[in-house]
């Protein structure tokens, strides 16, 4: 066997680990330039690029709110359903709709226990978990008239994030970085922060999909070791190194000519950027330098709850959330163009009450400090920040357990909330409406395509014309449809 077709028989994952720990082994491909292995003009498919007009937006912090919260308990008051609470379902809806868990026959419409009030000089009426993010009510856009395709998790998360319900689309983030790159060269152009415990998504809420790898979401922890296996293994020295990787890029240009995958070049890339970001992640998640204000403006170090056997409950999540968030700021002050933070679950089918006051608590502060630092560092009128979930959920009782202490609410995809802040959104103002109980819009509708749409125009494109030729179609991150909302935007 030729060394060609020894190349083409290794697999991805046999590449990385033959070739001494990955990412992290692999980290200084940028002192081979100086060497000669690599030509200082290698293509770089992160530099920054320019859309189809000019943009309000540069960059983007998308909180995705996995599990689905109720939009009914939290963004949107009922007064109506409160008055029919304990009454059935009408038969008009319950012969149209498909329940994951509630049984029709035993359909109970449920209000909310929660209290809303008006904030701002909007008067945009919030939930009372929500202060915080109440007193920036006049910078946010809130949309009462979401709706979705998807039934259960997985598939409306990958709708949400992608476009469409099914693996093996690009993200949201992916098709932003593969438009305009990035403007940073010592950390990826796509970074995603998790607290909680996981979604059921995972990577394929922040996948390229059938982009090239460079334009995924690159998963960094708050603590510690921002990325594993990102430092030199110990053992392993600086002239081992240089000669693993001179081979290794040298069969590397050898295929990128021979094959000419834009795959290989990522790969290049993905070396370089390996290297630098030894360097420049530390330096990240270090906050020390940060004002003792600027952390209490976030809750960093604040309390945990006593009580954390929750849904998106766990050991720190509230601090790890609160760090996340002011880690996001950082990570756009040095270039990054798009970072998801995550949290779930939000998936409360039973102990609502509590369930969401405690996640509720988690959101308020950090969210509310992130748009307040923000705006008084400049950056909010060129940052656009999107606060979601994958669907609503039902304004209809779920009884797990047989007793009131038990009762949730189920999937609901016909309506849900969304907001959205900074980067050319018209602030203080709601968006849509649903019906009296909160089950479907009613007035100016907004499709999850719609939101996409409008976020890419936002970043200066035209949705139909950001295209990636994929198998011979031209696929683009609206295919399903989708309009721009003008309303939205200032």
């Amino acid at each position: 066997m030729d060394i060609n077709d020894q190349i083409r028989a290794q697999s991805r994952r046999d590449f990385f680990t033959s070739t001494a720990s990955g990412l992290g082994g692999l980290a200084l491909a940028s002192l081979l330039q100086s060497d000669g292995v690599l030509n200082a003009n290698e293509a770089n498919p992160l530099v920054p690029k320019f859309g189809h007009f000019a943009p309000k937006a540069k960059r983007c912090i998308f909180v995705f709110l996995a599990g689905a919260p109720s939009h009914v308990d939290l963004y949107d008051p009922k007064p109506v359903l409160q008055d029919r609470h304990g009454q059935g379902l009408p038969e008009e809806l319950t012969k149209k709709v498909r329940f994951a868990f509630i049984k029709k026959e035993s359909a109970i419409l449920m209000g909310s226990d929660r209290e809303f009030r008006p904030f701002g000089e909007c008067g945009m009426e919030l939930s009372d978990v929500l202060p915080n993010i109440g007193s920036c009510a006049d910078d946010i856009a809130l949309v009462r008239s979401m709706h979705t395709d998807a039934f259960n998790h997985h598939p409306a998360q990958l709708m949400m994030t992608t476009g469409v319900p099914r693996f093996g689309r690009p993200s949201m983030g992916s098709w932003l970085t593969y438009g305009l790159g990035c403007e940073t060269n010592d950390l990826p152009a796509y970074v995603v922060l998790s607290a909680g415990r996981g979604s059921s998504g995972g990577v394929s809420n922040w996948t390229s999909g059938f982009l090239p790898s460079t334009y995924e979401g690159v998963v960094f922890r708050g603590d510690g070791e921002p990325v594993l296996n990102l430092n030199t293994p110990s053992g392993y020295s600086r002239e081992m190194q240089k000669d693993s990787l001179s081979l290794i890029n040298s069969l590397n240009r050898i295929r990128l000519q021979e094959q000419q995958d834009t795959e290989i070049a990522s790969r290049i890339n993905s070396y370089e950027l390996a290297f630098r970001m030894q360097k420049a992640a530390p330096e990240l998640i270090d906050v020390s330098a940060e004002t003792q204000e600027t952390l209490n403006l976030y809750g960093v170090g604040r309390k945990e709850p006593e009580k954390t056997n929750f849904r998106g409950g766990g050991a720190n999540v509230y601090g790890q959330f609160s760090r996340n968030c002011l880690l996001a700021r950082r990570l756009l002050e040095r270039g990054v163009r798009f970072v998801t933070l995550m949290h779930a679950s939000w998936d409360h089918h039973s102990n609502l009450s509590e369930e969401i006051s405690y996640n509720a608590g988690m959101l308020d502060q950090p969210v509310a400090g992130l748009l307040k630092d923000l705006k008084r560092r400049g950056m909010l009128d060129d940052t656009l920040v999107i606060c979601a979930g994958e669907f609503g959920r039902t304004p209809l009782g779920e009884n797990r357990g047989g007793n009131k202490q038990n009762t949730g609410r189920d999937h609901h995809p016909y309506a849900y909330s969304l907001w959205m802040a900074g980067g050319g959104i018209q602030g203080g103002q709601v968006v849509g409406k649903t019906d009296d109980i909160g089950w479907a819009p009613v007035e100016d509708a907004v499709h999850v395509n719609d939101f996409h749409a409008t976020t890419l125009k936002l970043f200066g494109f035209d949705h139909h014309r950001l295209v990636h030729e994929f198998k011979g179609l031209n696929v683009r991150l609206t295919d399903q449809g989708g309009k721009v909302v003008d309303k939205l935007i200032a």
